[in-house]
């Protein structure tokens, strides 16, 4: 069965202004890589519908709800904007600020739905992935939760465990604070520390509350990891998440702003961590959940030369494909090289690009490991201990 691809003009209209970093020309640019190389067809594109009031009242408040929607009729007080973390530099108001946010909640919720429901098996929903929202405020460019939204939506329509896996490298606060006491939601964040970077949490030690305590796990990498370490904590705590918590569904956010050339983060990944996440992620959903996986976008601000190839590979991983290699279309080169300000790629890899040398490597790798080991380690049985000893 093929995947659903859920993604329609209509998710533009999510877009703060045009020098902003958050710009929905990532989805435009991914759709359309992937129709060029003869992955997708655009009649497989499913536009999403707008989440109702009553389905983001799941997890935000109604005032929130409200104010968002005065913001968009530009009656708003400044007083109430600034309670609820709009109108600032990362979330300022435009006029289609509700419909656009909630049509990408639109979106999660029907790709969750499709394969909760067991219409599809997998979903991609390109334009998800908004995983800063909080209950009553706006952050770090996300104004609704799509993906806690959808949580909340599977958890009530069918009763599900949901394994969130979110490998952006800003941690996926909202998520994680939302679903807090709750033993049926499991969030797994890998995230570059909050030292350096918005929104400055996601510590090991964030493990959860209550009857939802253990049901957090936090992996905080260092500054310009690379590839290596980044795939060997993450394969490594993802499959020991699946092992302990046995979810019934799962869904990633594909943040690709783990990559050296994003220009908000400080990590060192190549497009190689890009090709594998997915394929590790889909794997590990043929084990533990008979295959029912549901991907989302995110952040990644590298609009031209990172985002479309990474979020692409996501779709390969659905797929069950083979990560996709060799050259990029000239079609699609063609059509975009106008819009950007960098030459396109014009292969899949990154081999026309050259890296810095990282010369703290070794002990970069070494935290890495003893911070994903602390992550995981009081919840999982002394058998899988032993693996690691």
């Amino acid at each position: 069965m093929r995947p659903a691809y859920i993604f329609g003009e209509n998710e533009t209209s999510y877009r703060f202004h045009a020098d902003h970093p958050f710009n929905p020309i990532r989805l435009e640019l991914t759709t359309s890589l992937l129709v060029a190389s003869g992955k997708l067809s655009p009649d497989e594109c499913i536009a999403p519908p707008l989440a109702s009031v009553e389905d983001l009242a799941l997890v935000h408040d109604r005032d929130y709800i409200e104010a968002v929607q005065a913001a968009a009729a530009g009656q708003l007080s400044g007083l109430k904007a600034n309670k609820f973390g709009l109108g600032t530099e990362d979330t300022p108001i435009f006029p289609t600020i509700h419909d656009g946010a909630a049509r990408l909640v639109g979106g999660t919720i029907h790709a969750l739905d499709l394969v909760a429901s067991g219409k599809f098996e997998r979903a991609f929903h390109v334009g998800g992935g908004l995983h800063h929202g909080m209950q009553r405020k706006a952050s770090g460019f996300c104004v609704y939760n799509d993906a806690a939204v959808a949580i909340a939506h599977v958890r009530k329509q069918y009763g599900m465990r949901v394994l969130y896996v979110d490998t952006d490298a800003h941690h996926g606060d909202g998520v994680q604070w939302l679903f807090y006491d709750d033993p049926d939601v499991m969030t797994l964040s890998i995230h570059e520390t909050g030292r350096y970077l918005f929104p400055g949490t996601g510590a090991v030690t964030e493990r959860g509350n209550g009857s939802g305590y253990g049901y957090s796990w936090n992996v905080p990498v260092d500054a310009f990891t690379q590839d290596d370490s980044f795939l060997h904590c993450y394969e490594t705590i993802l499959r020991e998440a699946c092992a302990w918590f046995k979810p019934d569904i799962i869904l990633t956010q594909n943040g690709a702003d783990a990559h050296a050339f994003d220009p908000l983060t400080h990590l060192a990944s190549t497009i190689r961590t890009f090709e594998q996440i997915p394929q590790i992620a889909s794997r590990l959903a043929d084990e533990y959940t008979g295959g029912r996986l549901v991907a989302l976008g995110g952040g990644g601000y590298d609009w031209f030369r990172t985002v479309p190839r990474a979020w692409a590979q996501v779709w390969s991983g659905l797929t069950r494909e083979a990560p996709y290699s060799g050259d990029i279309p000239t079609e699609w080169i063609e059509q975009w090289q106008a819009k950007a300000d960098q030459a396109l790629p014009t292969r899949w890899d990154d081999t026309a690009y050259t890296f810095d040398h990282i010369p703290r490597r070794q002990q970069i790798e070494e935290k890495n490991w003893e911070v994903t080991k602390r992550a995981f380690w009081p919840f999982i049985s002394n058998d899988r201990k032993s693996l690691y000893l």
